[in-house]
């Protein structure tokens, strides 16, 4: 167990550092550290995703009795997978720290003080995604491995599977960055995001309600009045950011399709006012994508 946990450990900080420094290096590219910091962050958030929703699949086709059938990958993949989101705080806010750099042109002399007022920037502006972070690592992971005894294996794969909506995500917030919102690619990936992550997140708590309820021939609408309360409680505080962060998908989604707000290539001068921080200088886009003020479905990866 503890090697599994060191090898995710290893894996994602690992790969992010390879990534980082490919994009830096390779003649055609020559990315500067701040670009090269934030598309290796997307990258690393893809990968997990790949390979959640691939163990997730994996899992829930093997299970035939969905209570009581076990499978080997489930744990396994929980105890390589939680070293990423000890990594993605930490990518993340090194995704808002460049950005807030490239907004500010900051001076070297004054990034001590700089680094410490963005990340308490970063924690104020980022909250719900690393509470949500927080979350999985402190309860969700001892719940899973631990307190589950083996039961509903089916259920954790289905889960898993909720990663899908990730990667759409991922290129939806490079192409957002580099100010392609312009473009096809940045129209096909914003519906595709809209709708993988209504059906992979929205709709994934009520339909494992409705798998229970078959599985215990139970009415659908019966099912929260039949199992604990705290599998009722878990559902709705999982349940809860995923419904806000669609909202925030669907007012992009919304914007971008009816042409409101980016009918043309984005000009030099910015029509909106920028949202500032204390000192006046500028705040960069959310580092993980989620923004109330956004004009394009721009979202983040859990």
């Amino acid at each position: 167990m503890l090697t599994i946990l060191a090898a995710g450990s290893v894996f994602f900080p690992g790969l992010f550092l390879l990534s980082k420094q490919c994009l830096k290096s390779i003649p055609a590219l020559r990315w500067s550290e701040g670009d090269a910091v934030i598309v290796s962050a997307r990258l690393v958030s893809s990968v997990q995703a790949v390979m959640a929703s691939s163990a997730g699949y994996i899992i829930a086709s093997s299970c035939v009795d969905i209570i009581e059938d076990q499978h080997w990958l489930t744990s396994s993949y929980i105890m390589f997978a939680v070293p990423y989101f000890v990594y993605d705080i930490y990518a993340m806010f090194m995704c808002y720290w460049y950005k807030l750099q490239v907004k500010g042109h900051e001076e070297p002399s004054a990034a001590p003080q700089r680094m410490s007022s963005a990340l308490t920037s970063y924690l104020r502006r980022e909250f719900l995604m690393v509470l949500h972070h927080v979350v999985m690592v402190t309860v969700c992971f001892p719940v899973s491995v631990f307190w589950r005894q083996g039961k509903g294996d089916y259920f954790q794969g289905i889960m898993f599977m909720a990663e899908l909506s990730t990667p759409s995500v991922c290129l939806g917030k490079i192409l957002i960055q580099y100010k392609q919102q312009h473009t096809l690619l940045h129209k096909v990936n914003g519906a595709l995001m809209l709708i993988t992550f209504f059906i992979c997140r929205v709709l994934l708590f009520p339909y494992l309600y409705y798998a229970y309820g078959r599985y215990a021939s139970i009415p659908f609408h019966m099912v929260p009045f039949s199992v604990p309360w705290y599998c009722n409680l878990g559902a709705a505080l999982l349940m809860a950011p995923q419904l806000y962060w669609f909202s925030l998908i669907c007012r992009g989604a919304l914007r971008l399709f009816t042409g409101s707000s980016r009918s043309q290539r984005p000009r030099p001068a910015a029509a909106a006012p920028k949202e500032r921080q204390t000192d006046g200088s500028e705040l960069p886009q959310p580092a993980n994508g989620y923004s109330t003020r956004s004009t394009e479905p721009e979202l983040a990866t859990h």
